[in-house]
């Protein structure tokens, strides 16, 4: 039996933000548009903050909150594994629940190889 992949994951740094974050505001939701005035970086709200546009797609999830990009981004990135890390400093926009902590999520890209893409988790898309 085959093996799924997972399109994402997560970084220990970015665990111990997302559990502060969790403690504060509960059930949490990620969303990484592909506009000039977000940037590309993902950013954080409470649950049913933010709503994807039509056939975004949620390509997996972090502790139990969604992840979800850009469909234009998604098309670009579909060959990527997305890994979610944090930083030190405010990134754009301000808007993402981390920015109070003087923190910003950013993701960490690679491609996947021929055989992980072949046996990928597949995406939910939003109606």
């Amino acid at each position: 039996m085959e093996t799924t992949i997972s399109r994402l994951s997560a970084t220990e740094k970015a665990l111990d933000v997302i559990y502060q974050l969790e403690d504060q505001y509960g059930a949490l939701m990620f969303y990484q548009a592909g506009g000039c005035c977000e940037g590309t970086q993902p950013q954080c709200f409470e649950k049913g903050g933010f709503f994807p546009r039509m056939n975004d797609a949620m390509i997996g999830t972090i502790n139990g909150h969604e992840f979800w990009i850009d469909r234009d981004l998604f098309e670009y990135w579909k060959y990527s594994h997305f890994t979610l890390d944090v930083t030190d400093g405010f990134g754009p926009g301000g808007f993402s629940l981390e920015t109070p902590l003087g923190k910003t999520f950013k993701v960490q890209y690679r491609l996947f190889t021929k055989e992980e893409y072949e046996n990928l988790e597949p995406v939910k898309r939003s109606e």
